[in-house]
């Protein structure tokens, strides 16, 4: 049997076990897709969930990456009808969520993963809030100011996925470090694609903390057109990158308050991200003239040794519950 034919085994299995209705699997099949072809670390990740879960994750990656594509179109399209096709999307967002359907396939799986799980319709509003400013704002004068954006586009995205991914202990304190942990992964993101976000004409580093260091938008256009950081620019995203370590830091408490067969999953993310950090670093800052990434080599050990954790997991819960009681 090739790839593809596992591949689809596999999502056959992944949809049965989580009892999607057959005219709905069409749907979650199309999500599932677009998580495999844009969010390949994300994806990965997935597969060291539990069956059952896997589809909900692939409906919520689905939706956010449809919105972000409009966002992010270099196409002729201009700011106002990308606006007015973020619009149209949220009318039919707002009448799938209202009916539970839809005839367009993302927000088909996206309703039902929403009445499934229970998930808050207000932070798909937040979310797109977000994704609006990047239709006007280019730069972020504060952390506060930069904050008001990463709530949307990242911290509602860890808070999205918390119903689907199962909870243990405080509520309130997995919903922090869930935000956390989404905000770290945008923070890395930024910095990563510092060279991308500059073409596209954006700045997501807070324009006072990069003063600090003699640093502005013209100074990291500059070391864009050359293809390389000088010191004052090496200097800030050091500082950068400490910054974002910080919200790793606080988010790996709150590990342990998910359901234990999610944890092996989210962990392999947050340790596969915060590595993206280790190379910006040991590039030397390098995230003008590339996209720095954790090598495939690595991420594939990464999640090979989460992988036997699962199994040995679900080989215990298994013997353990075959054993004869009394």
């Amino acid at each position: 049997m090739d790839a593809g034919a596992w591949s689809v085994v596999g999502a056959r299995r992944e949809l049965d076990a989580a009892g999607v209705a057959p005219a709905l699997r069409p749907a979650y099949l199309r999500s599932r897709a677009l998580n495999a072809e844009h969010g390949r670390t994300y994806f990965l990740a997935t597969r060291l969930l539990p069956p059952h879960r896997r589809p909900a994750v692939h409906a919520l990656y689905g939706f956010a990456r449809w919105v972000d594509d409009i966002v992010d179109d270099v196409g002729p399209d201009s700011p106002a009808l990308r606006a007015e096709r973020l619009d149209e999307l949220e009318d039919l967002l707002r009448l799938a969520l209202k009916s539970g359907t839809s005839e367009h396939p993302v927000l088909a799986a996206l309703a039902d993963t929403v009445e499934r799980h229970q998930v808050d319709p207000v932070l798909f509003e937040d979310f797109l809030a977000s994704m609006r400013m990047d239709l006007t704002v280019t730069d972020y004068p504060t952390r506060p100011d930069l904050e008001r954006y990463v709530h949307g586009s990242a911290a509602v995205i860890g808070l999205q996925l918390l119903p689907v991914l199962g909870t243990v202990g405080s509520p309130d304190e997995a919903r922090a470090a869930a935000s956390a942990l989404g905000v770290a992964f945008q923070l890395t993101n930024f910095l990563r694609d510092v060279g991308e976000d500059l073409d596209r004409g954006r700045v997501y580093l807070p324009a006072d903390e990069l003063a600090v260091f003699g640093v502005d938008r013209q100074r990291l256009a500059w070391c864009r057109r050359r293809g390389r950081a000088d010191g004052p620019v090496r200097r800030a995203l050091a500082d950068q990158v400490a910054r974002t370590r910080a919200h790793y830091r606080a988010a790996e408490p709150g590990i342990r308050l998910l359901a234990p067969d999610s944890r092996p999953c989210v962990r392999t993310a947050a340790v596969l991200y915060g590595e993206i950090l280790d190379h910006i670093v040991g590039s030397g800052y390098d995230v003008f003239a590339r996209r720095v990434a954790v090598p495939v080599s690595r991420r594939l050990a990464v999640a090979a040794r989460a992988a036997g954790v699962v199994l040995v997991s679900r080989a215990v819960r298994s013997g353990l519950a075959a054993r004869p009681r009394g």
